[in-house]
């Protein structure tokens, strides 16, 4: 709901349990009051003033010391006029000059939520939200800025966006534009999401000091080393207690995520498009939209924020033919096989996985082109005849008659020096004249910035989707980018490669949902490189990472959880000794671990035992047996990773029934006895355990459950409870 009072120029944004306000003061700045637990009436009594050295005023206020836009919080900042914290804006004007001053000028409320061309963003269904447009102006500049608001009350959800447009007669040249700023009082927490590949999105967690702390990535991608999700809570936040403000933006390049603690204790949060060789040249009326910025408001810990955010995501970002369907469960060759398979391999390792239940054969890179290792062949998407001499017409035949469906790997935005396309055209790569090329994976990125690079690129990939039954694709991106300068564009617009990489990764995207609707895309980027909610507004689920361990998976999950839902996580079973650690866990536990996701196997059926393709049916029978449940079942974290055991538990929305996994940790002598306690369920109702014991629900939450004291390393098990009556 969106509250105005016109008299006195105060904007409210109220969810279920939130409140955000700004308000324009005398002088028509907008000013921030207050974000936080759901409460009616005016909060500008929080705004003071006060003379403070070194904090400049404003020249409204005349020879008045105690105002300036220094001290005072602010909805959307500028850089250049007094305020010396992060700004959300920076503008280059033709005499060199980096200033704005942007004033209020009008708003308007409407039903619905607005969208942003070119960009993806949260949506409404059914009229769920509303949306407030609030337009600012530099009056020196003729900057335009437009701020929306979008407001999602179930799930206090509170979105951002911003429209920047020339409105002078000048060029302008924009070199910072966040996607939101906000200010907020009181000690607070930061905790990012970091690791490495194949180490993704661990939390990292700290008191906001003084000064600028955060995230960002420069490598034209999220990345896997930060990803663009971040919470500001109070320091006494748990899982179940506490103020928490989750943060994610709408994007998949480079971005930044900062936290700055002023001189008088305030903290503002910065989150946007980074500001690494980003400069956006306007010509008099042209506009630019910067990507959107999600917040979500717990009173509930870090556990209410997370589902909050997952409900908002599933229902609201992720869209399509795919949205509430059931998804196969699917077997990846790239373990079983890597690039050493033909026609006749496939087929064998179909009828194996057929035999146990799978539903989809992925097959991996190595189809296309000279494609025998990872030198040669990408941005060559024709058939290797080679190893498929009947194309993927007759093969998806054959594996569709055993009951399979069949899915493909590409990696559309890179290209080998050894291949066909780049022989041809070179300059379809980034690179900068007369400097060596740098090589990621021996191979470079396509300059998806150009529209003739992407039309070349995806006819060709349209055409093999269309010559036989496919039903999936997992696009890939096994490189950050380097040497980010276009052929295609002048030496003042240079800065805009980055940006306007990713708005063409997401138009071709865009054109593959309207051409296959039908067609499940799984997003990937050397696993969990670009994880985020821009690419599941087009890929409704994510590779995870390219660790398919089962053990490190616990933390990797469990740091996904905080923003992600679990139907977005791509979660495999893969083989033993494990590819990356080489570990050796029992397909019970890496089964356990990989059901918190998406769920398939990445390993060769021909080479399991009777027994272990037995277990592997019974799995995919209990997982779809407990698909709804797991995949849009409340979760909660019962435990951090790293101790004697791992916890986790999904919950029916209206405790009917709840499921919690357990992995327990290393061995030890003589160990403790644990006890797991479930969440959430109703105190005064009865649940039978696994279908044997029935204890209430109090009695479960509060006395738990005592794990079973076995032996071994790394032991998983399941409590199904099932309410009775």
């Amino acid at each position: 709901m969106i509250h105005i009072d016109e008299k006195n120029r105060v904007f409210t944004l109220y969810t279920n349990t939130s409140s955000y306000q700004f308000a324009v003061d005398e002088h028509g700045f907008l000013l921030h009051t207050y974000y936080g637990r759901r409460a009616g009436g005016d909060m500008r009594h929080l705004l003071r003033r006060a003379d403070r050295g070194f904090s400049p005023n404003c020249c409204e206020e005349g020879h008045t010391r105690t105002f300036s836009l220094d001290t005072q919080p602010q909805e959307y900042p500028c850089a250049g006029t007094g305020d010396y914290r992060l700004p959300a804006l920076e503008c280059e004007t033709p005499n060199g000059a980096f200033a704005a001053q942007l004033y209020y000028r009008a708003h308007r409320v409407s039903k619905g939520k607005y969208s942003i061309p070119g960009l993806p963003a949260f949506y409404d269904e059914g009229g769920q939200a509303d949306t407030l447009e609030v337009d600012l102006e530099d009056p020196v500049t003729g900057l335009l800025v437009t701020l929306r608001y979008g407001v999602f009350e179930e799930y206090d959800l509170i979105t951002r966006a911003v429209t920047v447009r020339n409105g002078g007669k000048e060029p302008l040249r924009l070199t910072r534009v966040m996607s939101a700023s906000l200010d907020m009082n009181g000690p607070l927490d930061l905790i990012t999401f970091d690791g490495a590949h194949t180490q993704e999105r661990h939390p990292s967690r700290r008191a906001v000091q003084p000064g600028m702390q955060g995230v960002s990535s420069v490598r034209g991608t999220t990345s896997h080393q930060h990803n663009n999700f971040v919470v500001l809570c109070r320091p006494d936040a748990t899982e179940q207690q506490g103020d928490c403000w989750g943060a994610a933006l709408v994007y998949s390049g480079n971005f930044e995520a900062m936290a700055e603690r002023s001189q008088f204790g305030s903290t503002r949060l910065s989150l946007g498009i980074g500001g690494y060789r980003f400069c956006w040249k306007l010509e008099p009326g042209e506009a630019f939209d910067a990507p959107e910025a999600a917040f979500v408001f717990s009173p509930e810990g870090l556990g209410g924020m997370s589902r909050r955010l997952h409900r908002a995501i599933r229902e609201n970002l992720c869209r399509g033919y795919w949205k509430h369907r059931r998804r196969p469960v699917l077997l990846n060759t790239w373990e079983a096989a890597y690039f050493d398979f033909d026609e006749q391999k496939l087929l064998e390792i179909a009828r194996c996985a057929a035999d146990t239940g799978v539903e989809l054969l992925v097959m991996d890179d190595g189809w296309f082109g000279e494609r025998n290792d990872d030198l040669r062949g990408l941005g060559d998407w024709f058939v290797n005849t080679a190893k498929l001499p009947d194309g993927l017409g007759e093969l998806t035949r054959r594996i569709n008659e055993m009951g399979l469906r069949f899915g493909i790997w590409v990696e559309p935005e890179m290209v080998n020096e050894d291949s066909d396309l780049y022989r041809a055209h070179p300059d379809w790569a980034l690179q900068i004249p007369g400097r060596p090329v740098t090589r990621g994976r021996s191979q470079l990125v396509l300059d998806f910035s150009r529209p003739e690079v992407r039309d070349h690129v995806y006819s060709q990939i349209k055409a093999v989707l269309q010559s036989g039954s496919i039903d999936y694709v997992k696009w890939d991106m096994n490189r950050s980018l380097s040497d980010a300068w276009s052929a295609a564009l002048p030496a003042d617009r240079q800065g805009e490669v980055y940006h306007r990489f990713v708005l063409g990764v997401y138009d071709m995207l865009e054109r593959m949902q309207a051409d296959f609707p039908q067609m499940l895309i799984e997003g990937c980027s050397g696993g969990g490189g670009r994880f985020d909610c821009g690419m599941l507004y087009y890929t409704p689920q994510i590779w995870c990472s390219d660790n398919t361990d089962a053990i490190d998976r616990l933390a990797l999950q469990h740091g996904s959880s905080f923003c992600y839902p679990v139907s977005t996580m791509g979660a495999h079973v893969s083989a033993v000794p494990n590819e990356q650690t080489g570990r050796t866990v029992s397909i019970e536990t890496r089964a356990v671990v990989a059901m918190s996701g998406t769920f398939g196997y990445e390993l060769d059926p021909r080479h399991l035992s009777d027994e272990e393709r037995a277990a592997m049916r019974a799995q995919i029978n209990r997982f779809h047996a407990l698909y709804d449940l797991i995949q849009y079942g409340d979760y909660d974290r019962l435990t951090a990773p790293g101790g004697s055991f791992t916890a986790w538990q999904h919950t029916a929305p209206d405790a009917s029934q709840a499921l919690v996994s357990v992995v327990t940790g290393p061995a030890t002598s003589n160990p403790p006895f644990d006890t797991v306690y479930p969440r959430g369920l109703v105190p005064d109702a009865e649940y039978t355990v696994n279908g044997r014991d029935t204890l209430r629900g109090d009695v479960l939450m509060y006395g738990g459950i005592p794990l079973p004291f076995e032996k071994g390393d790394y032991r998983a098990m399941q409590f199904h409870l099932v309410r009775q009556g």
